[in-house]
């Protein structure tokens, strides 16, 4: 059974962030706003159908998806370009692959404790952030 992610989730570390922005091209200027941004996660977990929102004073991205299924993902919020996008469980972690322009791309995201971890994934950089559940 996967793990439940329900809940409000409160940004507590960002690593390597900046380095996950240039890997997607994002322009500096935006870099540099993004590094300083402390997003929370608000997710919805009902079954397979999972709603992930990343709220930030700067700008909000909403997820919203069926485990398992491809989608055409529009990421104009992140780095304006479009992917295929299928997310899955593997064992407690939900594995998400974004198949476009950017090699490697995509994202995990898995609970320890009352700790929601997410790794985030782009032409060899990666990121490690944590959100602690409010």
């Amino acid at each position: 059974m996967p793990v439940d992610l329900n809940g409000y989730w409160k940004m507590i570390s960002n690593d390597n962030f900046e380095e996950y922005l240039k890997a997607l091209d994002v322009n500096v200027a935006i870099r540099k706003i993004a590094t300083l941004l402390k997003p929370d996660k608000d997710i919805s977990h009902d079954g397979d159908h999972i709603t992930i929102k990343t709220l930030s004073t700067f700008k909000n991205y909403n997820m919203d998806f069926y485990v398992g299924k491809e989608f055409e993902e529009d990421l104009s919020g992140v780095d304006d370009r479009k992917c295929m996008t299928t997310i899955t469980w593997e064992g407690d972690k939900l594995v998400c692959v974004q198949k476009g322009e950017i090699e490697g791309r995509g994202w995990t995201h898995w609970v320890d404790g009352d700790e929601l971890h997410l790794e985030l994934r782009a032409a060899g950089a990666v990121s490690k952030q944590v959100f602690k559940k409010t």
